[in-house]
């Protein structure tokens, strides 16, 4: 059997009610059995409602697609064991049962996805503090530097105060629109 050595997304069916229950299982089984080389981001595509009660300003959390979750994963047989057999998790689709293993996302159904959540797909670590100085590589401010002021691992952003007219100003970036070789 051919495994792939490259990340790829890949989307579970969960009993419905049950996603945020297999993101946690799933995030709490990669660090146990250390397959954090193999199974990376599990997603739970959730969209912010408003509504007003009682005069207050309430927000909920509506699923995207209820019973699915998203999971960027290196498809070898021992992941593809582990996160089919977590807790919640009915199946991956695009598998065709008889132990074959599912088909992954296409790459721009993923890019439109993770950016209708406000994510990018490109999950890349960045070596950087709140604090510490960073250099704007892309978009609006580019050339500039700024200060980090906040860090959003799970989205990928981050909030970077910028002098701009002699004022402190706060623009929110994603990882790869800023450097940290300076």
């Amino acid at each position: 059997m051919v495994e792939s050595v490259e990340k790829k997304w890949y989307v579970l069916h969960t009993y419905s009610g049950y996603e945020n229950k297999v993101k946690m299982n799933l995030d709490s089984r990669k660090e146990s059995m250390n397959m954090e080389d193999f199974i990376f981001r599990v997603v739970v595509p959730e969209t912010e409602e408003h509504e007003v009660k009682d005069g207050k300003d309430k927000v909920k959390m509506d699923k995207t697609f209820p019973g699915y979750v998203l999971v960027e994963m290196v498809m070898t047989d021992q992941a593809w064991y582990i996160v089919r057999n977590t807790p919640g998790v009915t199946g991956f689709v695009g598998s065709h049962g008889q132990g074959s293993k599912p088909t992954p996302l296409l790459d721009d159904e993923v890019s439109l996805v993770l950016k209708r959540l406000g994510m990018s797909t490109r999950h890349e670590e960045l070596d950087v503090n709140v604090g510490d100085t960073v250099k704007i590589v892309d978009g609006a401010f580019t050339g500039l530097d700024g200060k980090v002021t906040e860090i959003d691992n799970e989205k990928m952003r981050l909030k970077v105060n910028i002098d701009m007219f002699g004022r402190e100003t706060s623009t929110e970036l994603e990882f790869n629109q800023v450097d940290t070789e300076i």
